[in-house]
């Protein structure tokens, strides 16, 4: 185990690739270069309030002293870090939007664990870079408190996901305006640092080859390749990497829906060129199942990100990446061909995952009705999503009448269902008993599969909204309970937290609506 303080970081990215060094932290335009150095900018009174011992264990990190805590809130950079803010673009609810880059995230630099894998340790809220644009590069304790929780919820949900080794408070003031809509206010200051492998986005690719940088696009495509893919050999490994990106978004995509996580703002920056869950802002888990449910007000009255609509973005987000590095490929016809597969693993994967939801043995051609029919009969009822599957799990295996195949769907109602939705969930129940029936597996073996991929907890909005209210007056009941119930999301005994959401956080802002204000 190793201090952060003491470690010696290696700085790979850096010393590989052109960057611009002047410590200039203006906003501006920076072409030629993959990254800018920018050092974070000293805070009030860093104090540490969430540290992740399982990712520190992982990563053989030892408990945070006070020299460690000062790194966390980017008061302290040791000789061996060399922090810089990566360069990137993007296309924004699908419009083209340029330079972006790292507006409120600083890399320190890359960690060696004793296994010799590396990953990158970021600052996210430490201050101005130069892609901060009109913005600050401070972030909120609301944004923080989120993302620190909701990607080690994403880990234990076994979402591929960035990480969160810590949350510090920092004693400032920031500025913000929650909805963009003239209320400015002034909210407590916080820093996560978050952690991955890398930090590429498609967004990065899609920078090089706007610019028409393509010899750094080359260098940037084949050191990724190397580092992260190094299986890859021949003179077509760049279609064959594409073919693994395709393959890590489709499967990303099917693991959101299976536990009705949405994103909210899906843009090519957004987009982890290792099929990770990265930057999350404007998210939410379904309450009630709607697949054109967006909690992003950005993404309003478009819903370009609904939750049914995620799958679809990740394929028009990897024929963005396809573009930018099409000038790599002597026939861009093979890119094309690598596009269209994401469909079939998609829709293959997709199967799989809901035959596991249902409990079935394996996905048979017939049950494509079976599930469509699930999934119409869930936007009729509006049910809960996640309360719904958990009940599906102790359905009585003999068929019942309507009114009692009601009455067990009934906890995860928000509003009493009407006759037809009632005649079609009794329906679907008598149609899914009868193909439970032909598994060729024991029923025990059935829920098994069925408990492992539905979580019985989530990490609910209105349950962070409430969390945060609490740190905001300085208690940490809920939070402390909240970062202990996302280690186990399939546990029998998540039932503390195992209800509706209240209807008090229907209209709530920061239950029911977000924006992309950190």
């Amino acid at each position: 185990m190793e201090n952060l303080s003491t470690k010696t970081f290696k700085n790979e990215f850096v010393t590989t690739f052109d960057g611009d060094n002047s410590g200039n932290l203006q906003p501006r335009q920076t072409p030629g270069v993959l990254y800018s150095k920018a050092t974070p900018t000293h805070v009030k009174a860093p104090e540490l309030l969430a540290w992740s011992d399982k990712l520190a264990a992982e990563l053989h990190i030892s408990q945070p002293n006070e020299k460690d805590v000062s790194i966390l809130g980017g008061n302290l950079v040791t000789p061996s870090m060399q922090p810089y803010a990566a360069c990137y673009a993007g296309h924004q609810f699908g419009n083209w939007a340029g330079q972006l880059g790292d507006g409120r995230a600083i890399t320190l630099g890359e960690w060696t664990s004793e296994n010799e894998s590396t990953y990158e340790l970021q600052l996210k809220g430490a201050g101005p870079t130069p892609y901060s644009r009109r913005g600050d590069g401070r972030a909120v304790l609301r944004s923080s408190v989120r993302e620190y929780l909701m990607s080690e919820a994403m880990f234990f949900l076994g979402v591929p996901t960035t990480r969160a080794l810590a949350l510090v408070s920092t004693g400032d003031q920031v500025m913000r305006d929650l909805f963009y809509d003239g209320r400015s206010a002034y909210e407590k200051g916080a820093i996560v640092m978050r952690t991955a492998p890398s930090f590429l986005r498609f967004g990065n690719f899609e920078m090089l080859a706007a610019r028409q940088e393509t010899s750094q696009l080359q260098k940037l495509t084949s050191w990724t390749i190397d580092k992260f893919s190094p299986h890859l050999t021949g003179e077509n490994k760049t279609i064959a990497w594409f073919e693994e990106i395709v393959e890590k978004t489709a499967t990303l995509m099917v693991d959101w829906i299976r536990v009705g996580f949405v994103h909210g703002v899906m843009n090519t920056d957004n987009m982890s060129i290792l099929g990770l869950t990265i930057d999350y802002g404007p998210f939410s888990f379904l309450d009630q199942y709607d697949p054109e449910f967006t909690p992003n007000t950005t993404d309003l009255p478009g819903r370009r990100y609904a939750y049914g609509r995620q799958p679809s973005i990740g394929y028009w987000n990897l024929g963005c990446l396809a573009s930018a590095i099409a000038p790599l490929i002597e026939d861009t016809s093979e890119l094309s061909v690598a596009l269209e597969k994401y469909k079939t693993i998609y829709f293959d994967k997709y199967h799989i995952m809901m035959a596991g939801k249902l409990g079935l043995d394996e996905f048979r051609k017939n049950d494509q009705v079976l599930i469509e029919d699930v999934e119409k009969t869930l936007t009729m009822l509006k049910a809960d999503f996640t309360i719904f599957y958990q009940l599906l799990m102790t359905l009585p295996l003999t068929e019942a009448s309507e009114e009692a195949v009601t009455a067990h769907f009934s906890p995860s109602f928000y509003d009493i269902p009407d006759r037809a939705s009632q005649q079609s969930l009794h329906k679907i129940t008598n149609s899914y008993i009868q193909r439970i029936k032909e598994n060729q597996i024991s029923p025990e073996v059935s829920q098994e599969i069925m408990r492992t991929s539905n979580p019985r907890f989530i990490l609910r909005n209105y349950l962070l909204h409430q969390a945060i209210q609490e740190l905001e007056k300085g208690e940490q009941n809920l939070f402390l309970k909240l970062q202990e119930a996302i280690k186990n999301p399939y546990a029998k005994d998540q039932d503390e937290f195992f209800k509706l959401r209240p209807e008090w956080a229907n209209d709530q802002p920061g239950s029911s609506t977000l924006s992309c204000s950190s």
